[in-house]
């Protein structure tokens, strides 16, 4: 049975950068997310690539509720779209005070089931397709990093 303190809210957006970030400026926001988030015990993922952020946040409802607030006002970025809002049974990203993964495109051809894109992340007709896109992305972000370098 789960209890209000050991609840676990969990919100996946998607926005677009107002500006291209260099290596360094996302170093600086990783940086700046995981000292706030590890005061806040949130815990998550964040992926960019060509000027769009995928990220998902998890934790108490309300430190994640007023981290999206601050996330909401940040004029780094806009087109802020909240994909996914729930209560889930646990954490996915509990090591992680926030996860990174720089998105590149493959050398060669793309594997097969390459996602090259977020489009259906955003998928304004059908909400479990957002779901299981979400769903999908945190998995293999889940994978990617418990891979050897």
């Amino acid at each position: 049975m789960t209890t209000a303190d050991d609840t676990v809210f969990s919100v996946v957006y998607s926005s677009t950068a107002t500006a291209p970030f260099s290596h360094e400026a996302l170093g600086e926001l990783l940086q700046q997310c995981r000292a706030a988030n590890s005061e806040r015990g949130i815990t998550g993922m964040l992926l960019y690539r060509n000027g769009r952020f995928i990220q998902i946040l998890e934790g108490p409802e309300q430190a994640v509720r007023e981290t999206m607030g601050k996330i909401e006002r940040d004029p780094r970025h806009d087109h802020l779209r909240v994909l996914i809002d729930e209560f889930i049974e646990e954490r996915n990203f509990a090591e992680w005070t926030m996860g990174f993964e720089p998105i590149t495109m493959p050398q060669g051809d793309a594997p097969e089931g390459f996602r090259d894109t977020f489009d259906d992340l955003e998928s304004h007709g059908d909400p479990s397709a957002t779901l299981r896109a979400a769903r999908e992305l945190s998995l293999w972000f889940r994978v990617r990093a418990n891979q050897p370098n």
